[in-house]
């Protein structure tokens, strides 16, 4: 439940305006005051419109009649002032388009001064950047250029009762002084607004004496004032401060509120700690969500003595023990979730028998979870949502006397599925069977919901049939078999009329080609069908569809070209056919909004194309372990997206609006290469930017262009033909974590530049014709010898050869267990260099001083010249 259920009388009086007048319904015979209309107009000068929602602002026209402006029908001032943006959420990415939407600043303290009758103010959902408000002064409130401080006298007498300024994303207020200046507000929505710098955001608030809701989700908050006893909230009835960072246990001030409060949302607060008694000093309470936190300790039993609660969420956190039967006294409850905590011990009939007005149920645990219900027991509710896991071979009876239900979900459990439930569940519109152990063939099954989600169930037989209903289905990580025609190319597909825009085949043991029925599905955004053991060719049909953006094929056993068919799909972001047999050229046509682009391990040929520099949205780029040969172009220094750190704002995820009025996500997912090794990346692929070209035929120098992308990550050249030396401009790839160009012909010295790389984890420059000695500094000497060894004229540290001022170099043996070897045998030769000749002198002075010793030396070097000298061993 995601909707507040408790609303002032007032506030949706001025709603049900705002759309009367949005809409024409409202449009009654007044004339705009003047001193209005030029307020209005001065709004609208410090506004950027791209898409023109303020063209009516004319002079020509009334501005009571202008879009978005409300009126007083009795007096004709401007009273209220509604221009959400409106925006539809996109199927791909997690993030709305906003470039129609209203940006610039927010003068508020000018439109409450100029407006004297404003109320209403709603600026919803647009891309506003910053928040002014400024102390000027006049003695009409009227002149808005002397600043002084003796202006707020004007901004008390504001009439304003609601402001909503939520979901405007980057829009960042660093303090809410100026809200004691609008003293009558009754609606306060601040969500998704950044409020990290206001620490006294609490005292603030509470200065408003009439406030009756107040929404700051997601506003990173990050103190609940734990040292306060009491909050001044005396007309509060909905607070919602989910979405924030607080790491503390729930204040005090929060059992101590004066006002009958109805609704209480803290989710997402990584609060901690055990639900404290005092909560029932609430009432009044109807709507208590705490889930996704960090409570622990039993579920209390005394929440069963809340007499008004119709919502109670307490999932995903880690509550433990027996689920408490005192729940079900709770005879006003409609939902009840306590879904994904480690609780044990037995639900029974007991626990649900009172719940007559039940709507939505959620229980699940990470532990072991037993449902003892009777066969017989038939409960007094009906569901529309019911979300389960459980540790009991069977499914509970009770679960097909309900005949309302629309989304049923069942995870990390084991059951047999006959025919009867798949009637049953035939009718639901979100299926959700993930993780389970499911007993059941799958060939003469009629999928029917909107949103199928039944993967990892160990799934056997055929694929289900398909009704025209299915929007989204997801197969994935089944042991399903047999091909894809009977799906795609049944009787029962009729052309134009499926719905269906998500398929996900993948990891299955699916076999035969992959048809050419393609065209019947113009409506698909994503195909995944990797892991399999498909083969044949690309089909041309797949150019039919036009709004085909994620397409994965990866992991088969895929021959031939990539049909020039696949140019009309014009949307591709995704295209991944690794590890398949495809030959050819790189198709250099793929789209040019492309985000990833992976071709690796096929039979690829030909030279990289300096179209594919067009790619300008590039974010992965995978041409690895092919035949590709020839230069690297130059042009890639072009990749625009490349060009900065941060990439890409918004992740690689499809997302779909379900019918509970919540989102279904699914994100993309890709296997790559980097730091040695080959990694799953899925919700932190957006964060992931790579060029591996490895293990292909590329000859010639770097081009040092490359090395502007300094939004790049990973880059992989190694196993080719490159030659000349690394360039110097590699130091200005600040961002990179992962480089490798072993095993290829460069040769010259490492540059200095390189060692400023400080975010480098991974260094292969290993098997090349490196010369000269490693730079110093720790982020190259942190590396081993592994990372440089194979180029026989290279030196120093963390390499054994040493390196010498003369620049020579000498081997030196390696230690048997002393790994500071390396740096004493330099100092050892030097100490038997000195000690010889200080030795030496010291025996020329004995023989030039002592005339005994001289004669006898001088003797004998008279003796070894004629060979006199007998050498004896005895």
């Amino acid at each position: 439940m995601n909707t507040f259920s408790s609303q002032n009388a007032i506030i949706f009086t001025w709603l049900l305006w705002g759309i009367m007048f949005n809409t024409g319904l409202g449009s009654f015979d007044t004339r705009c005051n003047q001193q209005d209309m030029h307020a209005l107009l001065n709004f609208k000068q410090g506004l950027t419109d791209p898409s023109g929602v303020l063209s009516s602002w004319t002079t020509q026209l009334d501005c009571c009649h202008w879009k978005g402006v409300i009126c007083s029908n009795i007096t004709n001032r401007v009273t209220g002032i509604s221009l959400p943006c409106s925006t539809t959420p996109p199927i791909y990415s997690d993030k709305e388009d906003k470039s129609h939407c209203l940006t610039g600043f927010i003068h508020l303290s000018s439109l409450l001064v100029e407006l004297e009758f404003l109320e209403y103010l709603n600026l919803r959902n647009n891309d506003f950047l910053a928040l002014q408000f400024d102390y000027l002064h006049n003695h009409n409130c009227h002149n808005l250029s002397i600043p002084t401080s003796s202006h707020c006298q004007c901004v008390n007498s504001s009439t304003l009762r609601h402001l909503d300024l939520s979901r405007n994303w980057n829009l960042a207020i660093n303090n809410l002084k100026w809200l004691s200046h609008i003293s009558l507000l009754e609606y306060l929505n601040l969500r998704d607004i950044d409020l990290s710098k206001e620490s006294n955001w609490l005292q603030l608030v509470t200065m408003l004496p009439s406030l009756s809701f107040l929404n700051m989700r997601a506003c990173q908050l990050k103190d609940l004032s734990l040292s306060f006893q009491y909050a001044n909230f005396t007309a509060l009835q909905v607070l919602s401060l989910s979405a924030n960072e607080f790491n503390s246990e729930l204040p005090k001030w929060l059992f101590n509120l004066s006002s009958t409060i109805h609704s209480l949302y803290l989710s997402s607060c990584s609060l901690i700690g055990h639900l404290p008694k005092d909560l029932l000093n609430l009432r009044e309470l109807e709507d208590l969500f705490m889930e996704d936190n960090n409570f622990d300790g039993p579920i209390p039993d005394w929440l069963g003595h809340f007499k008004h609660l119709k919502t109670l969420n307490l999932g995903v956190n880690m509550f433990s023990g027996s689920i408490p039967t005192n729940l079900g006294n709770l005879s006003t409850l409609i939902s009840l979730d306590v879904a994904s905590n480690p609780l044990t011990g037995v639900v029974s009939e007991r626990n649900l028998a009172k719940l007559s007005k039940l709507k939505s149920l959620c229980i699940s645990s990470y532990s072991t979870l037993i449902f003892d219900f009777d066969s017989d027991w038939i409960p007094p509710f009906q569901l529309v949502e019911l979300v389960l896991g459980f540790s009991n071979p069977n499914l509970p009876a009770w679960l097909y006397t309900q005949r309302s239900l629309e989304r049923l979900t069942i995870w990390e459990s084991s059951f047999e599925a006959p025919d009867k439930f798949w009637n049953l569940v035939s009718s639901v519109i979100e299926l959700q069977l993930q993780d389970n152990s499911i007993d059941g063939d799958m060939s003469n099954v009629l999928l029917n919901s909107t949103f199928i989600d039944i993967s990892s169930n160990g799934l056997k037989g055929c694929l289900p049939r398909l009704s025209q209903n299915v929007v989204f289905v997801l197969l994935s990580n089944n042991s399903l078999s047999g091909e894809l025609s009977p799906l795609l190319c049944g009787h029962n597909v009729s052309n134009g009329k499926n719905k269906l825009l998500y398929l996900d085949i993948s990891l299955n043991n699916l076999c035969g080609g992959l048809t050419n029925c393609w065209k019947n599905w113009k409506s698909l955004v994503a195909i995944h069908l990797g892991s399999n053991n498909i083969s044949g060719k690309i089909p041309p049909s797949l150019g039919f569809l036009f709004n085909l953006t994620s397409l994965h094929l990866h992991e088969n056993k895929l021959h031939g070209e990539i049909p020039l068919s696949l140019q009309n799909c014009r949307s591709l972001l995704v295209f991944n056919v690794r590890n398949n047999q495809l030959s050819g050229n790189i198709p250099y046509w793929i789209s040019h909004g492309v985000l990833a682009l992976q071709l690796r391990s096929n039979h690829f040929t030909g030279k990289i194309s300096p179209q594919i520099c067009q790619m300008s949205s590039l974010i992965v780029l995978d041409i690895a372990q092919n035949a590709i040969s020839d230069h690297i172009p130059n042009c890639l220094g072009n990749i625009k997206t490349l060009l900065f750190n941060n990439v890409s704002r918004n992740k690689l995820s499809f997302k779909f609006p379900s019918s509970s009025g919540r989102y279904l996500f699914n994100d993309e997912s890709l296997e790559l290469a980097t730091k040695g090794q080959v990694l799953e990346y899925g919700k932190n692929l957006h964060f992931m930017t790579l060029i591996d070209m490895s293990s292909n035929n590329l000859s010639g120098t770097i081009p040092s262009q490359m090395f502007s992308l300094i939004g790049l990550s990973s880059l992989n050249l190694s196993n080719n033909k490159l030659e000349g030396k690394i360039p110097n401009e590699i130091g200005n790839m600040k961002n990179l974590e992962s480089l490798d160009f072993s095993t290829n012909q460069l040769g010259g010295e490492i540059p200095e530049s390189l060692s400023r790389l400080s975010f480098l984890g991974y260094l292969n420059l290993s098997f090349n014709n490196l010369t000269g000695k490693i730079p110093s500094g720790t982020q190259l000497q942190g590396f081993t010898a592994l990372s440089y060894m194979g180029n026989h004229d290279l030196c120093g540290p963390p390499l054994t050869k040493i390196w010498f001022q003369d620049n020579k170099h000498k081997d030196t043996e390696v230690g048997e267990e002393d790994g500071n070897q390396s740096e004493f045998l330099p100092w050892f030769y030097i100490g038997m260099e000195s000690g010889f000749v200080i030795g030496f002198l010291g025996v020329c002075c004995a023989i030039f001083l002592n005339k005994k010793f001289r004669h006898v030396f001088f003797k004998f070097l008279y003796d070894l010249r004629y060979n006199h000298v007998v050498w004896s061993s005895t």
